[in-house]
């Protein structure tokens, strides 16, 4: 059967990696570690945003996981909205009548000569700005990914590296995107630290250190 709480999240105890997975996988694993006495700090993070989650550890290992459906509903990110195009309506193709067009109306400001172009587009203007949106959506949806993972990346060595050498070196590094130069900065961190950063920024494949 399929983890109902699919966000995927990754547990440190002190610099060790603990676990990875779902939420009730790596939440079932973080109250072992902590009700057997664990002596050293236990922090988890989303791998989506690299935000730190907090687990309400209260009660029983079943207490736990019954609180998590609300975690996971705060995780989840909103979801895209299509955009609608004239002729259709959230419910389905345009019937007789004034259309309802499921779009927001705001005030967009232009010189004459942006109007004058739009207005002979195909559709009026309405319809290409948002085909432009669209197109302009696809063509950064490359360099939005690697702002984010890299943006993602910089949290979680914020919480766990911010006291190791070579961090700010590393952190220029990461946002130059220059991968050979960070490595060669966390050569000294911790192999868990180092593995997820490197997952975390550039979807690396690494060797596993978990038994």
């Amino acid at each position: 059967m399929s983890d109902p709480f699919a966000p995927s999240c990754t547990a440190f105890e002190g610099t060790r990696r603990l676990a990875s997975g779902s939420l009730s996988e790596v939440a079932r694993a973080v109250k072992a570690a902590v009700d057997g006495g664990s002596l050293e700090p236990v922090l988890v993070f989303d791998d989506a945003s690299g935000q730190v989650i907090d687990f309400d550890l209260r009660g029983s290992e079943a207490d736990v996981i019954a609180r998590l459906p609300a975690l996971a509903a705060r995780l989840a990110p909103p979801q895209a909205q299509p955009l609608q195009t004239e002729g259709e309506t959230a419910a389905g193709p345009r019937g007789k009548g004034r259309p309802k067009l499921g779009v927001i109306a705001r005030e967009v400001t232009l010189l004459p000569r942006h109007w004058d172009w739009l207005a002979a587009q195909q559709g009026g203007a309405s319809a290409a700005l948002r085909r432009l949106v669209e197109q302009a959506r696809r063509a950064g949806g490359a360099s939005q990914q690697r702002r984010m993972a890299r943006e993602t990346a910089y949290r979680f060595i914020s919480a766990m590296a911010g006291n190791l050498a070579g961090f700010e070196e590393a952190t220029r590094a990461l946002f130059a995107d220059d991968r050979p130069r960070m490595e060669a900065h966390m050569a000294t961190w911790p192999q868990d630290i180092r593995d997820h950063t490197l997952r975390l920024a550039w979807g690396a494949h690494v060797p596993s250190t978990e038994l």
